[in-house]
């Protein structure tokens, strides 16, 4: 989901929570830990940011709602005790080597990883995807440079066993240069396929790329650390979730996704072989 939908959705959720709540601006934001001043530029929109986890999280146990809902994730405001419990909020900036999501791959080494990745996966892209990506995300290119090569050597651990699965469209898209990827030159692109192409070649069987029809299929990004925990990718932060029942629901889905898939993880160092050699007309 863009961040300006997430920011908006929340916007409007806050809204129907304070006319509910009967109260005042300050004293709705004094119940959820916040001041007036700020409780008012979330309300108008003034900015895509969203609150602090912390901010999330009292509005959710304030008005009894999940955070899901909250955030326009579900339809159902119900809030169980079992996710009360068992999903967090984390926030996705800083150095990758030191963020908990660095953390949760050395916890789940020796165990299956499962991963959708919102874009090129992340250690598949060549120094200048990093650099331009780099441009139009919030994300510096240190951060970026340093999450690919923390995944690069991640994967050449012999105990590395990580399957991703991504929509075939995806590459496709990126090979002719549309979508955010308009202002990427051609000549790069293509060292971007035959990069891939190579480290997807080398680091088989240990990762394994996966690609199937996003006009069939559809999911969100996550990552599934083992039986451990999965954490959802929505923007600037990940919702994690740490209970058996949303990470076996999770595993199920990443599996159909798989079972879906129309190139296979033997076949996809050779597909973008093939993008990268493929003249595409305007």
């Amino acid at each position: 989901m863009d961040k300006r939908d997430l920011s908006s959705l929340f916007r409007e959720r806050l809204k129907m929570l304070l006319t509910r709540s009967d109260l005042n601006q300050s004293a709705f934001a004094a119940a959820v830990g916040i001041d007036r001043s700020a409780l008012s530029q979330l309300l108008s929109g003034a900015t895509t940011r969203l609150p602090r986890a912390e901010t999330l999280l009292n509005i959710a146990a304030e008005f009894k709602v999940s955070l899901d809902w909250l955030l326009g994730l579900s339809q159902d405001e119900g809030l169980t005790g079992e996710i009360r419990e068992s999903l967090e909020i984390e926030e996705a900036a800083g150095g990758f080597d030191r963020t908990l999501l660095a953390k949760w791959h050395a916890e789940a080494a020796g165990s299956k990883i499962r991963y959708v990745p919102a874009g090129i996966p992340d250690l598949l892209r060549t120094e200048a995807l990093v650099e331009y990506e780099a441009g139009i995300t919030n994300k510096s290119r240190r951060a970026q440079a340093g999450e690919t090569q923390y995944r690069i050597d991640y994967n050449r651990r012999p105990e590395t066993d990580m399957e991703v699965c991504m929509p075939r469209h995806t590459l496709e898209i990126f090979a002719r240069g549309l979508g955010v990827w308009d202002g990427f030159p051609e000549t790069d692109r293509r060292e971007q396929l035959l990069h891939m192409s190579a480290l997807l070649d080398d680091l088989y069987p240990t990762f394994r790329l996966f690609l199937y029809d996003g006009r069939m299929r559809y999911s969100i990004p996550y990552t599934i650390f083992g039986p451990y925990r999965a954490a959802i990718y929505v923007g600037d932060m990940y919702l994690v979730l740490n209970a058996t029942q949303p990470i076996r629901t999770l595993t199920s889905h990443f599996d159909n996704l798989i079972r879906a898939a129309e190139i296979n993880a033997h076949e996809a160092a050779a597909f973008a072989q093939r993008l990268s050699e493929m003249r595409f007309d305007d």
